[in-house]
């Protein structure tokens, strides 16, 4: 969206964040006022989107993966299984999602009366339509069936009467579903420059696809994404896998064919409009002094393939390994000097270290800071290169990177801004780059999903080696001849499947959703322990049938007893 647009979030926040709209005097929006012009209805739809940015909603829907097996922190009660119905996260998502429902269902009880054609209004509708979808979709993820509330609820007028009862899983699925076909119907294939980052077409028809595949409905979901990969009837999509996969996750890549659906986020030009990544995926050394709140686990990185395709082991690089805390300490830690400014000791073998990092999957040194590794970085307001060194008094102001927490963590570089990105950047909650939900990628894996579970391996692995090979990527195809890049039965290739959407989908929000219905969550997740690079034990998970789905927050239960029972196990 350019700046126009995002000049409309200013007057949406206002309009959208209190819904009351039959207030007077006059310095207050009402109903008595609005929705008569189309700048209203862009306004109030502005409302609609700016709800994604909320933490408890998509506005940090990056640190869901640290509910998984990829990453750990942030939602450390769930991670721990200590949370109950009056969590906050529970019932924030809760809430904030419904207030998002209840921005687009405004947006579509008011349109018959504005003035502006009867094409407009379809269009308006469409979108609003896809917004409630993609906020029933999360959901419907989260706590499986919800009450449903359209249009013809009045929020200034009904409030008191919300207490609908909790439809089913499929009657929620199904209302989504009708809310596409209709988004679908409407909405362009692609929008002009000025409106770029709206809901389009293609959004709509991947995201339905997306539904589906949840569902288990393999047929339909590959229909969808089959016309968003193939385009069969010529409707001039384009969407196409990015030649850069770093450069996705900075400004550069914001318009990329790529981005089917992102939150578009925006900073330094007086308007501040971006989401938190500096804040929670940024260290000491980041642009506002990040709180490294949620990094990649040990695991995770070591799940990434050798550049040959080979499956990582520690002993074809240190044939010593013997996994121990002490072996690990012993070559990971440094020492710095007295003053702390600079280091003493590196690590015996601290180009092994780097080496063996380089000699890995490309996407593990874009996704993750690695020690021994350069990032530029911020202090003492101007750029300042820092490297990762593992070693006590560690200091930004010295130029290293300081490890929260005692964790001796790995830490994220994927959107994570360097230095003030040119003076993008003005403030650590609103970080200026875009935030991908649906991206062609993921579609693709999605896609391949959908084959394998069809029985259509050979068009499964041909779509997996399209994002395997991209070009900054490039890593071997899969049954391309070597046994270790073998994967010819339905289990390998659904194995192949886990591992490539951690490797190429980490850090942006997916993983804790597909290990959830891939009913994973008791397998990978339960007793599991995650370590730090040094062998040091972080966190111990809890994950129990019940938390395949969170429960309803239970104030919303004595608020409107018509929802009945909790979830199974709440």
């Amino acid at each position: 969206m350019n700046n126009k647009i995002l000049s409309l979030f200013a007057a949406a926040v206002c309009l959208a964040g209190c819904m009351e709209l039959d207030q007077f005097p006059k310095d207050k929006v009402s109903s008595g006022t609005f929705w008569k012009t189309e700048e209203h209805a862009k306004q109030a739809m502005m409302g609609v989107y700016n709800d994604m940015k909320q933490e408890n909603l998509f506005g940090c829907y990056f640190c869901q993966d640290g509910m998984s097996d990829i990453c750990f922190g942030f939602y450390d009660s769930k991670v721990y299984g200590t949370y109950t119905d009056r969590d906050g996260q529970v019932s924030g998502k809760w809430q904030r999602t419904y207030d998002g429902i209840m921005r687009a269902n405004a947006v579509l009880h008011n349109l018959p009366g504005i003035d502006m054609s009867d094409e407009l209004k379809a269009r308006y509708e469409g979108e609003a339509k896809f917004m409630r979808a993609l906020y029933y979709f999360h959901l419907l993820d989260f706590y499986g069936g919800v009450p449903l509330y359209d249009e013809t609820l009045v929020l200034d007028k009904d409030f008191n009467d919300m207490k609908l009862p909790r439809s089913s899983a499929d009657e929620t699925r199904a209302f989504i579903l009708k809310d596409l076909k209709r988004a679908i119907e409407t909405l362009p294939v692609k929008w002009d420059a000025a409106d770029y980052g709206r809901a389009t077409r293609g959004a709509a028809v991947a995201l339905r696809g997306k539904v589906k595949l949840y569902a288990q409905d393999y047929p339909a979901a590959i229909a969808d994404f089959e016309e968003i990969v193939n385009d069969p009837a010529g409707l001039g999509y384009g969407y196409d896998l990015h030649t850069s996969y770093a450069e996705l996750f900075v400004p550069e890549g914001h318009a990329s064919n790529e981005m089917i659906f992102s939150i578009q986020n925006k900073g330094g030009v007086g308007m501040n409009y971006g989401m938190p990544m500096a804040w929670y995926f940024g260290t000491r050394s980041t642009y506002g002094s990040g709180w490294t709140t949620c990094v990649p686990t040990a695991d995770f990185v070591e799940m990434y393939e050798n550049a040959d395709g080979t499956f990582f082991d520690w002993k074809s690089y240190f044939p010593d390994f013997d996994g121990s805390v002490e072996w690990k300490q012993k070559m990971f830690r440094a020492e710095l000097t007295e003053d702390f400014k600079t280091v003493a000791r590196y690590p015996e073998k601290v180009n092994e270290l780097r080496d063996m990092y380089t000699k890995r999957d490309p996407r593990l040194n874009y996704n993750v800071i690695l020690p021994y590794t350069k990032y530029n970085g911020w202090n003492q307001n101007k750029p300042k290169e820092c490297e990762f060194v593992l070693a006590d008094g560690i200091n930004e102001a010295n130029g290293f990177i300081r490890n929260e927490k005692g964790w001796e963590s790995y830490l994220w570089r994927k959107f994570v801004p360097e230095g003030d990105m040119g003076g993008l950047i003005t403030n650590r909650s609103h970080t200026p780059i875009n935030f991908p939900l649906i991206r062609y990628a993921d579609v693709l894996l999605m896609l391949a999903e959908c084959y394998n579970e069809s029985d259509r391996l050979d068009e499964a692995v041909a779509l997996i080696n399209r994002v395997r090979q991209r070009p900054t990527v490039n890593m071997p195809a899969l049954n391309s001849g070597p046994a270790h890049l073998e994967a010819r039965t339905k289990e390998a290739v659904f194995e192949r499947i886990v591992r490539e959407r951690a490797f190429e989908l980490a850090g942006e929000g997916h993983r804790f959703s597909d290990l959830r219905r891939w009913k994973l969550g008791v397998t990978l997740l339960n007793n599991r322990k995650d370590y730090g690079i040094t062998g040091k034990l972080q966190y111990t998970h809890k994950f129990a049938e019940r938390d395949y789905l969170w429960p309803i927050p239970g104030s919303e239960i004595e608020v409107n007893p018509a929802i009945g029972s909790n979830n199974p196990g709440w």
